[in-house]
């Protein structure tokens, strides 16, 4: 049975030219939103095409996808295999609790089963003021106007052998309501950004003549590019994190009293207390 060409999966469209154009915005935002988030495991859950993880530096590292990434067809020489470290449920993930430091979903919410599991399941591994950074499309903009579109058309019966212009796979999930999803488990925003403001246009060529829009985007209408980011932090109420600096003020409090004796056989108190 042959593939209807309106039937596009997310590994497929990551290999057209605007999908290339995607994958190289998202990389290069990613790889400054993770540089600085420090600890020792970090975990990048889904589309293995994108490099989430580069530029951090924690010694413990994991891409996971949810299915079998298979090899890419003999006839695209620009793809190369994925590599993957391992396979896994979104909602079920092989970590122990508070185990994590940092977690990258890219489009992941979007193509898992269910996300609001998914997402209970980061919550989960996530260690107190750990990170997540999600990237999702989004649906106002040019790109998402042009996706629903296509789905009307295909409802009504016209237009049902055109191709879609976005991955057929999953259902986008709107700037605004990730964000209340991450208020009710304590999470809380810590940036937000989005992107890809060119016109959804198909080839290099069209492409390349938008690409003032990226300037003019950004500074004039942010909210309508076609693809967002969102950093939050993992926030537990009547936890502190203590440092070096907590340590020796603790331990200085606690020190014990030093009795002195003076010529009169009057006791005297003296105490290491630091006074604030």
């Amino acid at each position: 049975m042959t593939k209807s060409p309106a039937i596009i999966s997310l590994a497929e469209w990551l290999r057209t030219p605007v999908g290339r154009y995607l994958l190289a915005w998202e990389q290069q935002h990613l790889d400054r939103a993770v540089v600085d988030v420090f600890g020792f495991h970090a975990l990048q859950l889904g589309l293995p095409e994108l490099g989430a993880l580069n530029a951090n530096r924690m010694p413990h590292r994991w891409i996971a996808s949810d299915a079998r990434v298979l090899d890419p067809p003999a006839d695209d020489e620009s793809a190369k295999p994925i590599a993957v470290a391992l396979h896994c449920e979104f909602e079920a993930l092989p970590f122990d609790s508070q185990s994590l430091d940092l977690v990258v979903l890219p489009h992941t919410l979007e193509l898992a089963s269910d996300p609001h599991l998914a997402l209970r399941e980061v919550d989960r591994v996530l260690r107190p003021e750990g990170r997540v950074v999600i990237v999702g499309f989004n649906s106002a903009s040019l790109w998402g106007l042009r996706q629903r579109a296509g789905h009307m058309r295909r409802r009504v019966g016209l237009g049902r052998q055109d191709p879609l212009f976005l991955p057929s796979a999953g259902e986008f999930i709107g700037y605004r309501r990730l964000r209340d999803w991450l208020r009710l488990l304590s999470f809380e925003v810590e940036a937000g950004r989005f992107g890809c403001y060119r016109p959804p246009v198909g080839s290099d060529k069209w492409l390349a003549r938008f690409e003032w829009t990226e300037r003019w985007g950004d500074r004039w209408w942010p909210v309508f590019g076609a693809v967002y980011s969102l950093t939050a932090v993992k926030r537990v109420r009547g936890m502190r994190l203590v440092g070096l600096v907590r340590d020796q003020r603790v331990k200085a409090k606690a020190a014990p009293a030093v009795v002195a004796h003076n010529h009169n056989g009057i006791h005297h108190h003296h105490s290491d207390k630091v006074n604030s």
